[in-house]
């Protein structure tokens, strides 16, 4: 039998977003439809909840929001920092423990993404992406601590202004914990199953870097550019970006010293000017993209990586700006 807390991604559909989360439900029901999502399950928001609950922080946060003057910055981020610390001091429950530990030793990966996923994500009313944390490269050591990092991301200074903008201070707002394996992509990017800028649905956009997708969230490297006509797959432009640094799993995580985490590192010095992907690997990414945006009947902005010549889809959401 499952736990209650936990849902491996073949257990969910995107109906489950109320459970799993934006990004929960869309990893489970791509994983269903078939679609290649690297293996993994869902920390579901009763566990939150509980936590919450059982260890009185939910009175405790009430108490500290309560307090914030949202015309204060400083006011903002000492409500932060103080509900932030009772999430991370607090002692996770045992059987929960037990729990999230015994699905980590099921999927059979050394090292695992752990990303935030709130339940009020990518609703008509909201969109969270980019508000919530993410930790790549998570070891068994550090798991429970970074899902607990997880949890408290809902009231960073962002996420707590964010929920007052959207009028949700009131609202139950709460975050499921994805946890899924890891890949060690050479290359990572974003696609836009809609060309964002000049709206034409026939035309998509992909992003491409080299290593780990994370510094395309955080805009540190300016990725290489394709744009694909979604009729005959002709690339109507290429744009190929200079890229020496790449992030990578930490070196010390790989050769099993067990730090976790991810370092910058100089790439090979015959890819800082190359192109990221080939026509031929751009085309085949691109048609993924029209599956999925087939699927869901809407114009995605999605997540990928590419190892050892194959793609994976670590996320999927609907272009909220169309």
């Amino acid at each position: 039998m499952t736990p209650q807390h936990i849902k491996f991604f073949k257990e969910l559909s995107k109906n489950d977003v109320h459970i799993a989360g934006g990004k929960g439900a869309s990893l489970g029901e791509m994983t269903r439809a078939g679609i290649p999502v690297p293996p993994g399950f869902v920390l579901t928001r009763a566990a939150f909840d509980r936590f919450l609950e059982e260890t009185d922080l939910d009175v405790e946060v009430e108490a500290e929001l309560r307090k914030v003057n949202y015309k204060d910055v400083n006011s903002v981020d000492k409500a932060s920092n103080v509900i932030r610390d009772l999430i991370h001091d607090e002692r996770m429950p045992k059987d929960l423990q037990k729990e999230i530990l015994g699905a980590y030793k099921k999927l059979k990966a050394k090292d695992v993404a752990v990303r935030s996923s709130a339940t009020a994500e990518d609703s008509s009313q909201a969109s969270w992406a980019g508000e919530l944390e993410t930790y790549l490269n998570t070891t068994e050591k550090n798991l429970i601590g970074n899902v607990k990092k997880c949890w408290s991301s809902l009231f960073t200074p962002r996420a707590i202004v964010y929920r007052n903008e959207k009028g949700m201070r009131k609202s139950k707002v709460s975050v499921a914990v994805v946890v899924q394996a890891m890949v060690q992509a050479e290359i990572a990017g974003v696609m836009f199953t809609v060309h964002p800028v000049t709206k034409d649905h026939n035309q998509m956009i992909i992003e491409a870097v080299w290593g780990l997708g994370e510094v395309l969230v955080g805009g540190q490297i300016t990725p290489d550019s394709y744009v694909v006509d979604k009729r005959d797959w002709s690339l109507i432009d290429v744009t190929v970006a200079p890229q020496e640094k790449i992030l990578i799993q930490n070196p010390s995580t790989s050769s099993g010293q067990g730090k976790g985490g991810n370092a910058w590192v100089r790439g090979p010095k015959a890819n800082v000017d190359k192109q990221k992907l080939s026509g031929k690997e751009i085309v085949a990414i691109a048609k993924l993209g029209k599956t999925i945006e087939a699927h869901y009947g809407l114009p995605e902005d999605i997540e990928w990586v590419y190892l050892k010549k194959k793609f994976y889809i670590v996320q999927s959401r609907p272009i909220t700006t169309l």
